[in-house]
């Protein structure tokens, strides 16, 4: 054995808590969850969209775009922890991509945005 591992003994110190002096800027508090964060609702409703194949599409599941039902990297400062569904059509089609952010099937409407916890909540809507 270390000899200072053998004689070590931990011990609680306690510091009293002192306040920031008046006028000091204070860091603003930070919200710590373990919970993943929860999309905002955009839309009620589906969105009709026509899909070329082969090209590559960002499906926004935070619901912060201004570009619904795709991404403008809104999740970068409002939903931080959430990513875009990135998604390749095999083929040209026209879909109805979710817009309630809350599918099972995403990004594609599975009318989820029927049930009453969707009919119920308010609608998110964009601070200018």
């Amino acid at each position: 054995m270390i000899p200072l591992l053998s004689k070590f003994q931990p011990r609680w110190r306690s510091l009293p808590f002192r306040p920031p002096p008046a006028g000091a800027t204070v860091a603003p508090k930070v919200r710590l969850s373990t919970a993943p964060p929860e999309p905002v609702i955009p839309s009620k409703k589906p969105i009709k969209v026509e899909l070329v194949g082969g090209k590559r599409y960002a499906w926004c599941s935070c619901g912060h775009s201004r570009k619904q039902p795709f991404c403008d990297g809104s999740h970068k400062t409002r939903a931080q922890g959430m990513t875009p569904l990135r998604f390749v059509p095999e083929k040209d089609s026209t879909v109805w991509l979710c817009g309630c952010k809350h599918t099972s099937s995403p990004p594609y409407c599975d009318g989820t945005h029927k049930q009453d916890f969707i009919v119920s909540a308010p609608l998110h809507e964009h601070a200018d």
